[in-house]
């Protein structure tokens, strides 16, 4: 008898994770969010809109401080949303039966010293146009809209956790940038010094006697001429 409740048990454990993992349930502060963004501040195109009160909800839910904007505290920006709508279908007296709702998010993730990071996020939803029901479509166009703006919060989330790519690419560009210029200012210490010579073979000249010389040093990057020879005709 004790083995079986023990399955049973089991049986209900797996169960459990795996409803919780198909609909896309976390876990409080489940995801692996990057160091530089365990506080943030957060600014808005909206600063008390329905997009900026979700966002911020979605922070708190996974233990990210909000705080007010600093130079030296990463920050959450949301240029703006847009929305939209196609037809997709019509019914046999040309009127619309289908439409399609599409939402957009553009935001930017400025981490301080280490780059400025611009995404954007885009979702869309199918739903039947009934011409009967306008006061029901109203509504049911304001429910598609918000269940919308709280999935584009989460996907924002998952890209905060994935920041920590961008992060080291960054640093990495930064060290490679960082080594070339000191190998040039390796290159233009060792500038060795350059001389010219110009001589002139003529009839009234001795030859290969100079006639004028150009010198270069690299301390004072200055150039000296001199002209010798007898200029009387």
């Amino acid at each position: 008898m004790t083995s079986i409740f023990r399955s049973l048990r089991t049986l209900l454990v797996v169960v459990a994770a795996l409803a919780t993992a198909s609909c896309g349930f976390h876990l409080r502060g489940s995801y692996n969010l990057p160091d530089e963004i365990q506080k943030l501040s957060i600014t808005s195109f909206d600063k008390y809109g329905a997009l900026t009160r979700e966002m911020k909800t979605q922070l708190r839910l996974h233990d990210i401080d909000i705080i007010e904007p600093a130079e030296r505290i990463s920050n959450l920006r949301l240029n703006g949303e847009s929305y939209g709508e196609s037809t997709l279908s019509l019914y046999q007296n040309s009127r619309v039966a289908e439409k399609q709702f599409a939402y957009s998010v553009s935001y930017t993730v400025t981490v301080p010293g280490k780059g400025n990071y611009n995404f954007s996020t885009s979702l869309s939803r199918t739903y039947l146009d009934n011409p009967l029901t306008a006061l029901a479509k109203s509504v049911e166009e304001e429910m598609l809209a918000q269940e919308m703006r709280v999935e584009a919060t989460k996907q924002i989330m998952r890209q905060l956790a994935r920041l920590n790519a961008h992060i080291e690419e960054f640093e990495r560009k930064e060290a490679e940038e960082k080594a070339l210029r000191e190998l040039y200012q390796g290159f233009s210490e060792e500038t060795p010094s350059v001389s010219i010579e110009t001589r002139f073979d003529g009839k009234d000249e001795p030859q290969g006697k100079p006639l004028s010389s150009y010198s270069t040093t690299p301390s004072d990057d200055t150039t000296e001429a001199r002209v010798e020879g007898d200029t009387t005709p």
